[in-house]
């Protein structure tokens, strides 16, 4: 339990450096930082598949096709939503959306897989979700104070919508990643995160194409193909391919091994922490009462989760006579 929570803290605090990379380079289109980051991402990964070949030679057609999936909708669609969703409403805002992640996540995997591997009681569990609630209320209230005179609503609203659907895409790929994960314990999860990269990488070279031809045809005054600040735009996506997407994937993945899929939910609230703490960082401000006292309910919040015990059900056909 203690590794697996470690884990998700490490994965948490590398993934919130995905939150202000689109404010670095806001001059780049969100479908243009989504495909750069998987291309290093994949690069990364097909190089180090090399020293992992003997292991990856063990996945079956079925796990290097669930891999294609996860990476579609978990890395390629997820990013190019957060990214266009943080340029529309600024990376707190969208932090927050996304951060509301640990509460549905956690019901979803308490819905779905609680008969399996245990459910969390709703009695014992509910405080901690309305903690995290609260938190997210307060800090998005305070957010929205602070920028109320200068929102562009239009835009706004698309932002909120874009996150949206990066929380459904974000939804779907942990609990989904933790499930075959959890089936198969013999497979390393550092070779499931190669795998994933490797995956990756021709998805990613198609979308760097398309991305180059939209944008050669709609903004011909762009420059092609690597964006007005190659020296900032290249690293950036190598940094954050390597830190956010593989060595991230491979934390998360010990996480997912260590620990009930149920518990997973309440820990992505790291991701969101870290991107709070990083935003401030780059605005290099501290953030206001009202936002502190959100990151504290968050916080507590989490705690409590990760203190409930999964209780088993037992069916009635199980109960001999």
């Amino acid at each position: 339990m203690l590794a697996g929570v470690l884990f998700a803290l490490a994965a948490g605090l590398l993934w919130g450096l995905i939150f202000v990379s689109p404010l670095l380079v806001p001059e780049y289109p969100a479908t243009m930082l989504s495909a750069g980051r998987y291309l290093a991402f994949g690069m990364i990964a097909l190089a180090l598949a090399w020293h992992d070949r003997h292991r990856l030679k063990r996945l079956s057609r079925g796990d290097w096709a669930e891999a294609f999936r996860l990476t579609l909708i978990g890395n390629l669609l997820y990013y190019s939503c957060l990214a266009a969703a943080i340029q529309r409403t600024g990376a707190p805002v969208s932090t927050m959306l996304i951060g509301t992640l640990p509460v549905v996540i956690t019901i979803t995997s308490n819905l779905l897989y609680g008969r399996q591997e245990g459910r969390l009681a709703w009695g014992k569990l509910m405080p901690a979700l309305l903690l995290i609630v609260v938190g997210l209320v307060c800090v998005n209230v305070a957010e929205l104070r602070g920028a109320a005179q200068r929102i562009e609503w239009a835009g706004y609203l698309s932002g909120i919508a874009l996150a949206i659907m990066a929380v459904i895409c974000w939804t779907w790929y942990p609990l989904r990643n933790a499930r075959w994960l959890r089936a198969n314990p013999d497979k390393k999860p550092g070779t499931w995160a190669t795998a994933q990269g490797v995956a990756t990488l021709p998805l990613a070279l198609m979308a760097w194409l398309l991305v180059a031809l939209m944008m050669n045809w709609t903004m011909p005054g762009f420059a092609l193909p690597f964006g007005p600040r190659p020296e900032v735009f290249i690293p950036l996506m190598l940094a954050i391919g390597l830190f956010c997407s593989w060595i991230g994937a491979l934390c998360w993945n010990e996480a997912c091994q260590r620990l009930p899929t149920v518990l997973v939910g309440p820990l992505i609230v790291f991701e969101t922490l870290a991107g709070l703490a990083y935003t401030f960082m780059l605005r290099q401000s501290w953030p206001p009462l009202l936002t502190l006292t959100g990151i504290a309910c968050l916080i507590i919040g989490v705690l409590i989760a990760i203190r409930i015990k999964p209780e088993p059900i037992v069916s009635p056909l199980d109960i001999s006579p």
